[in-house]
Order: structure tokens, then C-alpha cells, then sequence
């Protein structure tokens, strides 16, 4: 298949969002055997063909320890629930594998899953109950119950609606806590919660057993194997990603421009005046990161939206993702600085400079970025190089010294294994600093090419950060695209 038939293949499938299956949606998706849907049996045959060797559930290629750890208590407690006898001894497998893992969360360099303070106390409490997990042996993970406390606290009217962030992480209520919920406002418009899997089960088993708008968000959820992703739709993302990794190297011509423009008109009608989008037409909140990046990729198709959209999430010190977050992120403030720029804001201008400030005093080891949405630090690297490339070189030279000094010998990227994904971040970033001047080897462009056009097929390893890991495939394969055709354009 040629680049443009590719490309063009790919402009006709993205759209509501194709995301890798996970173990912990689907372990709460299996608990709806208890109502005799069909959809709960087929998810938890999925987590008897998926687990691990080690007696795991989670990201198979890459030991994220915070990933295995809440998806190994989701699964082994929905079979202790519902499983037969001969689970058991897969249960008692996943319990030598819980202890390695509750040692192991510090060693996890991009932090925690998203709502892991929040959702692994009640797993913890339930896993007890039912003895997969014995009183006392918990290995310290209790002390998450005190962070939980302290983010509810903040919470306005002490109350969880679909207004708020927390809603994605709604099943950490378990079911005796339903008085955190506004459940009257609760739910979205397509009968998610939060366009979270794992979020609408536990609201259709303990808020309003058996909602038939749930029940139908969650049929359509259900991929053919039985396995459930860990967000969907993210029909915004997934669009406004794929665009700009095309974009990046020019691989819209005339000839695709009439397959970009419905993607753009959707993009355009998503967008709200002053405050941009979320990751999809369907979940409440705005945020910091999909507007910076939908405002750019706007920009870049000539159709530029309000740039007060970006400013809309401007900190003292830094630009926010969502409102009321723990940490802040670099990626989004990466991207506020992309959408900035392309703007035709001037490097000095306030606002860049605060942008710029924040990325500066986050850098680690004064040569790399790590963000809380993904494993990689290669990502949120690469995305730096890409926004500061002939605006401010200073802040990236050492970037480029890492990402170059760090190829392997087969001229692969890969912070736990070698990946097709960091490997295209990499070639992306390489070649767009070699484009505003930089000096970039062309042996370690080509060795990246090779590797990276023999490993460019699915499935990718997953290395985004939600309540788990995932890989939004789509937009991974159309980085690699874009590396390849970059690489070959030089």
C-alpha cells in the first residue's frame, strides 16, 4: 500500500475512536452478569484469555506497576464474584503478583494511573471482603485512602456530577458511598458516565440498576472479542491527533483535502467560544490540552478559532488540563505553547513565556520531559522539540542530545521496549529540528526509518495513561505516517 492510500484509508476509519481493549473496563463490564446481560459473560471469559503469565492483568509488553496493580484487582475480584471453581487457581496466581506490584508503584517514572488514589481503596476494601486480598497484607496501599479523602474534599458541594473530572472515576463510591453522587446529574448524554466503561457498569449495577441508556452505551462498547476499551468515544482526540501528525508533514494534498474537511467541520462544531473542547462531543468538562491541540490543527487548515479559548485555562504559573487537577501537565502546557505559536504570538509574549517558564522548570535531568498521560518520555520530548523548534532552541539542545544518544543499534526508540510509536515521536522531532536548522545525522534518520517501516503494523503496545494503560490506535499509527514520510522527504 502506497503513503496515499494509506493516509487516505486511515481518513476514512478515524472518527468516534478506536482504542486496545483493557482488562480493567472489561472486569467491571463482566460484573454485569449479575443483571444476566450476555455482554458481562463474554468480558470475563476475555479476562480468563488474558491473563499474564505472571498471574497479571494489564499492559503485557511493559511492566507499569500502578497499570498492573488496578487491573489485577478488578479482575481477580469480578472472578472471585462471579467466576467458577477452577478460576480460583487463577486467583491465587494474581495474588503472588499484587504483592510485587504494591512494592513496585514508585518505580513507575510518569506516576499514577488516573484515578488510583480514588479507585484503589474501594477495590482494596471489596477484594478483602471477599478474601482475595487478606486484612492486614495490603502492602501500604491503604495510605491512599488519605489522598481520596483530600480530593473529595476539594470537590464543589462535596458532590460527584458529570461537571467534574472525579465523574470518570465514579465506581471508586463503591456501593455504599452512592451520597457523593449527584446522580440526577450524573450521566451523559449518550448514557455514559464520563465516557467511561468502568464508570456507566458501576453506575448501572449500584445508581440505577438496569438504565437502558447505559446498558446500550455498553452493548455498543463491547468489541467482538469481549473486551472493552478504557474511554469511548473520543471522537475529538482521536480527529484532532491524527490531523496533526498529518499535518506535521504535509500529507494533505488536494487530492485528500476532500476527506480532511468533513473531519475539520466536525472539529469546528465541537469547539465552544471561549472554553474549546474536550476529548469528545460527549463528555461534559472542557480541557487544556485537546483545545490547545484542536486550536493548532484548525489554525494549521487555515480555519483559526478564538485564541481566549487556550488562554481560558492560563495559571498563575502554567496552563491547567482540567479544572480542580492534582498536577499539572507538561504535554498540555506543551501544546498550549504549539497553539500559542501558531497563533502568531511572539516567543516573548506573556503568556508563551509562562508556557516556556513552566517547561523549563520541569525538565528532568535538564534533557527530558515526563507527562502524566503517557509512559513514554519520549512523547512528551518529542512534542517539546516540535513546538520550540526555531522559537526557543536554547530549551531543547540537550533534548535533541538525549533523544540521539538514546537510538538503539537497530535504530529504534523504546523507554521499556523498542516501539514503533516512541520511534516515530523521535524521527517526528528529529527531523523538525533538522528543518529549523539543527544538525541531525542522516545515519540515525535512515537506521529510524528502517526499523520503524519494518515495525510500522499493528498492534502497538499500550503507553497512554488513563485508569490504565491504552493505545489509542488510529492516532499512533498516523505519527508513524508521518515519521516515515518526514524521514523520506529529507
Amino acid at each position: 500500500m502506497t503513503m496515499h492510500q494509506s493516509i487516505r484509508r486511515l481518513l476514512h476509519e478515524i472518527g468516534l475512536g478506536r482504542m486496545s481493549s483493557t482488562a480493567y473496563d472489561t472486569a467491571w463490564v463482566a460484573r454485569l452478569i449479575e443483571l444476566g446481560e450476555p455482554i458481562g459473560e463474554h468480558a470475563l471469559e476475555w479476562l480468563r484469555e488474558h491473563q499474564l503469565l505472571d498471574g497479571s492483568w494489564g499492559a503485557e509488553e511493559l511492566k507499569y506497576y500502578h497499570d498492573r496493580l488496578v487491573c489485577t484487582l478488578a479482575a481477580m475480584t469480578v472472578l472471585a464474584k462471579y467466576g467458577t471453581r477452577q478460576d480460583h487457581d487463577r486467583i491465587q496466581l494474581a495474588q503472588f503478583a499484587l504483592e510485587e506490584f504494591s512494592r513496585g508503584l514508585e518505580a513507575d517514572p510518569a506516576g499514577e494511573t488516573i484515578g488510583f488514589e480514588m479507585i484503589v481503596p474501594t477495590l482494596l476494601a471489596e477484594a478483602e471482603s471477599l478474601g482475595v486480598v487478606r486484612p492486614g497484607q495490603s502492602h501500604g496501599l491503604s495510605r491512599f485512602s488519605h489522598y481520596r479523602q483530600r480530593k473529595l474534599a476539594s470537590l464543589p458541594h462535596g458532590m460527584i456530577n458529570r461537571f467534574v473530572t472525579v465523574a470518570f472515576s465514579s465506581e471508586m463510591a463503591g456501593p455504599d458511598a452512592l451520597r457523593l453522587l449527584d446522580t440526577e446529574n450524573l450521566k451523559e448524554k449518550n448514557g455514559s458516565v464520563a465516557t467511561s466503561p468502568s464508570a456507566t457498569a458501576y453506575y448501572v449495577l449500584n445508581v440505577q440498576p438496569g438504565d437502558q441508556a447505559a446498558l446500550e452505551y455498553l452493548r455498543g462498547a463491547v468489541a467482538d472479542t469481549g473486551g472493552v476499551p478504557n474511554v469511548i468515544p473520543f471522537d475529538v482526540f482521536e480527529q484532532a491527533w491524527t490531523l496533526w501528525n498529518l499535518a506535521l508533514a504535509g500529507l494533505v494534498d488536494d487530492g485528500l483535502l476532500a476527506l480532511v474537511q468533513p473531519r475539520l467541520d466536525f472539529l469546528q462544531a465541537a469547539w465552544e467560544p471561549g472554553r474549546g473542547v474536550g476529548h469528545t462531543i460527549f463528555y461534559t468538562p472542557n480541557e487544556g490540552d485537546d483545545t490547545s491541540l484542536t486550536h493548532e490543527v484548525l489554525a494549521r487548515f487555515g480555519r483559526p478559532m478564538d485564541v481566549e479559548a487556550v488562554l481560558h485555562y492560563e495559571q498563575q504559573d502554567h496552563f491547567r488540563c482540567f479544572d480542580l487537577e492534582a498536577n499539572p501537565s507538561i504535554s498540555t502546557n506543551v501544546h498550549v505553547l504549539g497553539a500559542l505559536r501558531q497563533a502568531g504570538l511572539e516567543v516573548q509574549h506573556p503568556s508563551v513565556r509562562k508556557a516556556l517558564g513552566f517547561l523549563q522548570r520541569m525538565q528532568t535531568a535538564g534533557m527530558l520531559w515526563l507527562d502524566k498521560w503517557h509512559t513514554s518520555p519520549y512523547y512528551t520530548t518529542a512534542h517539546v522539540v516540535i513546538a520550540c523548534a526555531g522559537y526557543d532552541d536554547a530549551l531543547i539542545d540537550d533534548a535533541i542530545y538525549w533523544i540521539l544518544a538514546t537510538q538503539s543499534k537497530n535504530g529504534s526508540w523504546g523507554y521499556y521496549v523498542p516501539t514503533a510509536e516512541e520511534t516515530a515521536y523521535c524521527l517526528q522531532a528529529l527531523v523538525t529540528w533538522k528543518r529549523n536548522g539543527g544538525q541531525v545525522p542522516s545515519r540515525a534518520l535512515k537506521r529510524g526509518r528502517a526499523w520503524l517501516a519494518d515495525h510500522a503494523e499493528p498492534p502497538y503496545p499500550p503507553l497512554w495513561i488513563g485508569k490504565c494503560l491504552y493505545c489509542p490506535e488510529l492516532v499512533v499509527r498516523s505519527a508513524i505516517l508521518s515519521a516515515l514520510a518526514l524521514v523520506t522527504q529529507e
